[in-house]
């Protein structure tokens, strides 16, 4: 036993040596920010996978380089996650309906692309197709996906030297306990029963720690935050030079107080940026991290979103980063439609910090630009599609996507590795004919490339060329009911439910609908959060039902456990309260009546 303990206390002796080890002699603590009289708690512990680290411990500065050779994949800009969604209807509220979306869900999952060969390029694009008969349309379609392939080894992939501007919200909004409403639109505060016993503003304090300790010593870091007003935290200076330990104690004392001007934020953010000089060896990437309530005059010109889009044309891009269940998805979106966005959603530190061990360098890293496809012939036309935060942009003959960034593969499927693409056949063809392909893009240099292939639609009612096509139709089918139901619910719970006579079937096909066609999307609020609490009518439960029923008969013959994800979800939908009055006033208690 003796011999044990002698052995425990040189270890930790040892420890205790290494982490008290003086840092580089040039390093200083250039935190600027003065808030002492509401920045107490400086000894906030920070989790890890290791547990609770006190304050003290040096942050640690290096990840290891993979070493795999199998090939790194691709997916869009835009969502990573769909989270939001889910958390929304835990905790018992409507989500937003750009809460959940196709490219986002997608990135929950691992897509066969149908590469056929070896991809030697940056981008090799492949392609699979699909005809079926939709069981709850009735109408025969036409499926093409577009497979996100490169030619870059896992184990090459380096990410560019990063100047890198952490743009924190310090709001009073940001003190609300994690799945708590701060506010609905007409100003009343709403509160939800507490499961997260931590603030956004230390889990957003305890993200940004995680975010750090990927960071190199060639990188350069500085940090802005704002309330009512805009302050620059810490100038942008090589994180080798810096004082590590104590710009991770300045960032876990944060505390949130004032107002909230996000467009002074993120102006602050972009001025960091004018004290280097441009160097095509470093990403400029603002992230910026805000329980993200915005109205829509943040889109005009000198605002938040019109500033985010004009950085774009500079060099400049950003990564949104939402924290909190009333995350207004809505305007994120938005905004990564702009060349080299994208965003996440925070619902811990714990599993932030699992996401960054594996994603912190492909998030900042965007690597093909301006991505087109062209069909050749008018055939077909492109009716819809999804994983693509540009879908609207993409109709008749073009599909336009702004980015692609790097994706996990893990030898046999690429991580939201696909765009599905819908098309429409012209009706005088006589039979199906083989499509031109013609894709054009831009790597971060501005050199452009071009490919062009064929691709044959089978002379059969239905099939699916390989497993990867099959799956984004089925992901894409449960997000289309999702949104659908979403429209619906709002339409309810805004008063302007203009369904209510039309029959069964025609709900039905409804719910399958490309979304912007929904004859009341027009109308729904999507710019401002009114709080909605979560009701399913008896009637939607009878589409889940069927719907459930349908996505497990495909997760059969997908043989994928993965796919769990989505069914969990209607199972919270089908368990949740039966509406049993009229919740709504001018609204049926009941908004589909197949099946009574």
């Amino acid at each position: 036993m003796k011999r044990i303990f002698f052995l425990i206390l040189i270890v930790n002796l040892t420890l205790l040596s290494a982490m008290s080890k003086k840092q580089d002699p040039n390093a200083v603590d250039d935190w600027e920010y003065n808030a002492t009289s509401v920045m107490k708690d400086t000894t906030r512990q920070m989790p890890t996978m290791y547990g609770n680290i006190k304050s003290s411990a040096p942050m640690a500065m290096t990840m290891p380089s993979p070493v795999a050779r199998k090939s790194i994949g691709l997916a869009v800009g835009g969502a990573k996650d769909s989270n939001n969604f889910k958390a929304n209807i835990e905790n018992g509220y409507l989500p937003k309906l750009d809460s959940i979306t196709y490219e986002g869900q997608f990135y929950n999952h691992y897509f066969d692309t149908g590469l056929q060969g070896e991809c030697k390029e940056l981008f090799c694009p492949s392609y699979s197709s699909a005809k079926r008969v939709n069981k709850f349309s009735g109408e025969e379609e036409y499926f093409l996906s577009v497979g996100l392939n490169s030619g870059i080894k896992e184990g090459d992939f380096k990410r560019k030297k990063l100047n890198l501007v952490v743009v924190v919200d310090i709001s009073g909004s940001m003190s609300s306990k994690f799945n708590s409403y701060y506010y609905d639109k007409i100003g009343n505060k709403i509160e939800n029963k507490e499961q997260e016993s931590k603030s956004k503003m230390t889990i957003a304090n305890e993200s940004i720690v995680a975010m750090l300790s990927h960071l190199k010593d060639n990188d350069r870091l500085g940090v802005v935050l704002f309330d009512h007003n805009a302050y620059r935290a810490k100038p942008l200076r090589e994180v080798g030079k810096t004082d590590k330990e104590a710009i991770r104690n300045h960032i876990l004392a944060l505390k949130s107080k004032g107002g909230t001007n996000w467009s002074a934020g993120y102006k602050e953010g972009v001025k960091l940026f004018d004290a280097i000089s441009k160097n095509s060896e470093y990403e400029n990437r603002i992230i910026f991290l805000t329980d993200a309530m915005p109205n829509r005059g943040e889109m005009n010109k000198g605002k938040l979103f019109g500033m985010a889009k004009d950085a774009s044309t500079k060099g400049i891009h950003t990564t949104f980063i939402g924290i909190g269940v009333d995350f207004n998805n809505d305007l994120v979106e938005y905004i990564s439609k702009t060349k080299g966005a994208n965003y996440f959603s925070v619902h811990s530190s714990k599993e932030f910090a699992k996401l960054l061990d594996k994603e912190f360098n492909y998030m900042v890293t965007p690597l093909v630009y301006d991505l087109e496809l062209k069909l050749s012939d008018s055939s077909y036309i492109i009716e819809a599609v999804y994983g693509s935060p540009q879908a609207n942009l993409s109709t008749g003959d073009i599909m336009r996507v702004n980015t692609l960034f790097p994706s996990h593969n893990d030898g046999k499927a690429t991580k939201g590795g696909v765009i599905l693409v819908k098309l429409k056949k012209d009706v005088e063809m006589p039979r199906d004919k083989n499509l031109t392909l013609d894709i054009t893009y831009k790597d971060t240099n501005g050199k452009s490339y071009s490919n062009s292939q064929k691709v044959e639609f089978k002379r059969k009612n239905s099939y699916y060329d390989n497993s990867g096509i099959e799956k984004a139709i089925l992901v894409s089918d449960y997000v289309s009911v999702m949104k659908n139901w979403l429209i619906d619910a709002r339409a309810a719970c805004n008063d302007k439910v203009s369904w209510v006579n039309q029959q069964p079937i025609e709900i039905q096909k409804r719910c399958m609908l490309y979304p912007p066609m929904h004859p009341d999307f027009p109308k729904v609020a999507t710019w401002e959060r009114r709080s909605c609490k979560l009701k399913v009518s008896s009637g939607y439960k009878k589409l889940f039902y069927l719907f459930k029923k349908y996505y497990i008969d495909e997760m059969k013959v997908l043989k994928d456990d993965s796919l769990k994800k989505e069914l969990n979800v209607i199972n919270l939908l089908l368990n949740s309260i039966r509406e049993t009055s009229n919740v709504y006033r001018n609204a049926p208690r009941d908004d589909w009546m197949y099946g009574k």
